[in-house]
């Protein structure tokens, strides 16, 4: 395997250096483990020490092995070529019987093997990058397949053999590969995307215990998935990302053809065809290979030319530009503008456009579809050649990145070292030179992106001289206020406007931004300065939207953001002026400047049951095991989507109640995300508790308050309780717990994914105080013990907070279960009068502690006659009626409540209409002045008629309870 020298340039001397000392470490190693040198030539040597210079990964795996690694110096005779990585795996594992370990370790030095060789042959140029890219996805093909067949061995073993009801065959689990994968065009370190299906239902024959066939092989899903994913002494084989199946993680592992085609067809979405044009079957085709493919195609390539997979691809394509800002990636070859992601799209979009019509387009490799699109006229001949160098260019790139380090990453590396690396290895004397070249490729690839998907046009706009140089002009405060009147501002108001900008403008001069960013600033000002003076109060805009700039000063992309999007400044001068909250909010997290782009997309949030899929897709791009990113992910999306419903809500296109209803609705989402995401880690380091049924958690969280009467606020904390219905025993991984204890694990983890500070603040700040016994009790509680302890120890008030209580996320069975144990305690039978004497006091205590209010100022929250007083009588009245009138256990919300009471001619209609209007009322002025960021006090006059309403109400019932405060 010898490399003559004279195709290389000279390593650069720091290169040389490093390749030295691992050259010792390489001598030293074969001295320790006794191996004997052979003659190695210059030519040999030379080879070696190149690819100690290039790549820490193969250097590493060079020196761990030295007899090995001389095999590899020496020739590839003992070393599988892609056409026999089936053949040369499949025997190894076959000797390690039923030994799931041996067969993890054969994997990963297996893997560690090939991935060294395949990257040496990719450093010393002995393969074209083609080439390492379809030897990467054929050995993951084998590893991937070899692995599946060891598990269906060993589980049809214990289980039997699957098989088809209607057929009577033995059913195999089909694995389609995605993405680059399913391209055979595999990254170096990437994560393995893969879907699982099985042809039919049935169940196993032939064995002691027989089990559906949906429960056969979601076990043999979950066995293949550790089989390559479980991180070992040896390493991890892939990771292995399961989340673009059907319904993504809430979804079952593994789906039914009949299951699959039924998804597709109904609930398939427009993302989903795009990763469906590279899916492809691993492993070796079967009986069953082409139903599948049959199956799916209908829902990938249309038999019309759609042409609307344009408009889907370009939003797509801007959702991922706003994710690379988001996460400072603007240096990412994949995802930046002009990158590999880029070039993917461009010919994607031709395969769903035309790919019904022309089948030779429904191919998965891209370069053989690009070809193909050259021929048949769709790119022209020139953007196709530019699109096939870029590609090269950027997939080589790639490659070399992350075989440095076997480090899954497409950010261009920030070291000296490792940009040599990366220079040297595409031929270029210096990372200078290489970078220009990146440039060239990008800047080609983007003009032909801007060709084909198109990208909104950039509005021009015209600025009046005056603000430009009111702006450019270091004019005294007396000049600006005179300048400002005559621009149109009243006297009143330009005194204190003319010292904001004067402060401002000092400011910027004081921050180091840079010529770019002060170039950038100065063409941006003058048009904001003239929005900000056309508005009805232009010194309370101003001061918003500097308080914004303020935070993005030194971060040029934005401000450049700003000056190309006309409209986005628009839209920041518009929610600035509506609210104070909204400014904060933009200038806590300038990532929400994005959103601000497409006005159709800030001003229609999703519906309520849509924020699932809408997480599911947000998350999809970022790696299952970055916990960091996932977290930041969270709280972003979190940020993004309260961002729509403000703007929504200001624009008058939410009424309260909905307001309400999508932040609840958005964080029963990220609380579903969170749980699998705690479910996952705690999984993976104590196994799966004993005695759960298939795809069950055995788990619920229970919302109370705001939560369970989905009526959050934009600041609401959550007020949880969480309970668990798993049987006693433990769990079945290396560090076992009881099953107890890793439900308590459980809650303290969905606890810390919530409340830990990120760089985006936190998720949800959580109260566990209403769980049995509050802070002293456990963190989780089986549903019997939960059911126990409101039978026979709860407090009046703890039954009053279960009125307002739901399962906001759970299994089904343990959901049922918590509805039946609320019903039962609310329609328990109680002494009215004792109740209303426990409901008064506790009405009392609160008044006495909480209320701001006084004689000019009314609390419309805990006042008299506030929404607390409202609450609390809807909670009497549930209490003292359910055992008679048991529909009004079944609501957690006041305003159905209410409804209920009427309809049971418990209240009269009128009085549950006077209630309702008094809540929505003072709910929904609460809610403005929080969106104004002031408090909930407002002067009595105006709500006399309203408090005296409901304090009316009050006494018909309960106690005066002012009467009990004063008392205590």
């Amino acid at each position: 395997m010898s490399q003559s020298d004279s195709t290389f340039p000279i390593l650069p001397q720091i290169l040389a250096d490093g390749a030295e000392r691992y050259w010792q470490r390489f001598q030293t190693a074969c001295e320790q483990q006794a191996v004997s040198e052979p003659a190695i030539s210059e030519a040999m040597k030379s080879s070696l020490l190149r690819a100690f210079a290039l790549s820490d990964f193969v250097a590493e795996n060079l020196i761990k092995d030295p007899a090995w690694a001389l095999q590899v110096i020496d020739g590839e005779l003992q070393q599988p070529g892609p056409a026999c990585y089936q053949q040369w795996l499949a025997p190894q594992l076959s000797q390690c019987g039923g030994d799931e370990r041996q067969v993890q370790q054969v994997l990963r030095v297996a893997r560690r093997q090939q991935m060294t060789l395949i990257a040496w042959r990719d450093l010393l140029h002995i393969a074209p990058i083609e080439q390492t890219l379809a030897r990467l996805s054929q050995f993951a093909d084998a590893l991937v397949s070899q692995a599946l067949a060891w598990a269906y061995q060993l589980l049809t073993t214990q289980f039997g053999t699957p098989m088809g009801r209607q057929s009577g065959q033995p059913q195999p689990m089909l694995v389609l590969g995605m993405g680059k994968l399913g391209g055979g065009e595999l990254n170096f370190s990437s994560d393995i995307d893969l879907i699982f299906a099985f042809p039919e239902n049935g169940e196993t024959q032939g064995a002691r215990r027989s089990l559906d066939n949906q429960q056969f092989f979601t076990k043999l899903g979950q066995k293949l998935i550790n089989l390559l994913a479980q991180s070992t002494a040896d390493g991890f084989v892939y990771r292995v990302d399961m989340r673009l199946r059907p319904f993504g993680d809430s979804g079952p592992l593994v789906m039914s053809f009949a299951a699959l085609e039924d998804y597709y067809q109904e609930q398939g979405r427009e993302w989903e065809r795009y990763a469906m044009v590279k899916a492809r079957i691993l492993g070796p085709r079967g009986r069953y290979h082409q139903e599948l493919e049959g199956l799916l195609r209908p829902f990938i390539y249309r038999r019309y030319i759609d042409f609307s997979a344009i408009d889907s691809l370009r939003q797509m394509k801007a959702m991922i530009s706003r994710e690379v800002r988001r996460r400072s990636q603007l240096s990412n070859i994949k995802l930046g503008a002009g990158g590999i992601r880029e070039i993917e799209f461009i010919v994607q979009v031709w395969q769903l456009i035309r790919g019904g019509r022309m089948p030779e387009l429904q191919s998965h490799g891209l370069l053989e579809t690009l070809a193909l699109l050259g021929e048949h006229g769709l790119l022209n001949a020139a953007d196709s050649e530019t699109l096939r160098r870029a590609y090269l260019f950027l997939r080589r790139s790639e490659q070399m990145i992350q075989a440095i380090g076997d480090q899954q990453t497409q950010m261009l590396p920030d070291g000296d070292v490792d940009q040599l690396r990366l220079a040297h290895v595409l031929g270029y004397a210096s990372y200078a030179q290489y970078f220009d070249a990146l440039i060239l490729h990008t800047d080609a690839v983007h003009e032909v992106f801007a060709s084909v998907i198109g990208e909104e046009e950039e509005r021009k706009e015209e600025v009046d001289d005056c603000y430009i140089e009111l702006w450019q002009h270091d004019f005294e405060l007396g000049e600006l206020e005179g300048i400002l009147t005559e621009c149109g501002v009243a006297e009143s108001k330009s005194q204190r406007l003319a010292k904001l900008l004067r402060d401002f403008r000092l400011q910027c001069q004081q921050r180091s931004m840079g010529n770019r960013g002060r170039e950038t600033l100065s063409k941006l000002m003058p048009g904001l300065l003239q929005r900000v003076v056309q508005g009805d109060s232009p010194e309370l805009l101003f001061e918003r939207v500097t308080q914004v700039l303020t935070k993005i000063l030194t971060r040029t992309a934005y401000l450049e953001l700003l000056l190309e999007n006309p409209g986005t400044l628009d839209q920041l001068c518009r929610l600035c002026a509506a609210s104070p909250w909204i400014a904060e909010q933009l200038s806590r997290f300038p990532i929400l400047l994005d959103e601000l782009i497409d006005p159709a997309h800030l001003y229609q949030p999703p519906s309520p049951t849509q924020y699932r899929e809408e997480l599911r897709e947000f998350v999809l791009r970022i790696p299952e095991d970055d916990l960091e990113q996932q977290m930041e992910a969270l709280r972003q999306f979190k940020q993004i989507q309260q961002l729509r419903i403000a703007a929504s809500d200001i624009a008058g296109a939410l009424p309260l109640m909905k307001v309400s209803d999508h932040l609840t609705a958005l964080a029963e989402a990220l609380m579903e995300q969170v749980v699998g995401m705690a479910w996952q880690q705690m999984t993976l380091r104590y196994g799966l508790p004993s005695g759960l049924a298939d795809n069950s958690y055995a788990f619920a969280v229970v919302g109370y308050g705001k939560m369970g009467g989905i009526e959050l606020g934009y600041g609401s904390d959550l007020d949880l309780v969480f309970l668990h219905q798993a049987p006693a025993g433990h769990t079945q991984g290396e560090k076992s717990l009881t099953n107890q204890q890793f439900y308590l694990k459980l809650g303290q983890r969905i606890i810390h994914l919530c409340a830990t500070r990120t760089p985006s603040g936190v998720l949800y700040e959580i109260d566990m105080r209403l769980r049995p016994s509050g802070a002293s009790g456990l963190m989780v509680s089986h549903i019997d013990a939960f059911a126990d302890y409101q039978a026979k120890e709860a407090w009046t008030w703890e039954h009053q907070a279960l009125v307002r209580s739901r399962v906001v996320y759970g299994d089904s069975q343990l959901a049922d279960d918590f509805a039946q144990v609320r019903a039962n305690v609310l329609q328990r039978s109680r002494e009215q009068g004792t109740l209303a004497e426990d409901v008064a006091k506790m009405r009392a205590k609160m008044y006495g502690h909480l209320n701001k209010g006084n004689a000019e100022l009314y609390d419309l929250k805990q006042d008299t006659g506030g929404i607390v007083d409202i609450e609390f009588l809807a909670q009497y009245l549930v209490l003292a009626y359910s055992q008679q009138y048991p529909a009004l256990s079944v609501w957690s919300d006041n305003v159905r409540i209410f409804e209920t009471l009427a309809e049971e001619g418990i209240v009269s209609a009128e009085l549950s209409k006077q209630l309702i209007a008094a809540y929505c009322r003072l709910r929904d002025k609460n809610h403005r002045l929080a969106l104004q960021q002031l408090p909930g006090l407002l002067p009595v006059d105006g709500w006399q008629a309203l408090r005296q309403q409901v304090r009316e109400a009050w006494l018909s019932y309960l106690p005066d309870y002012l009467t009990l405060s004063e008392s205590n």
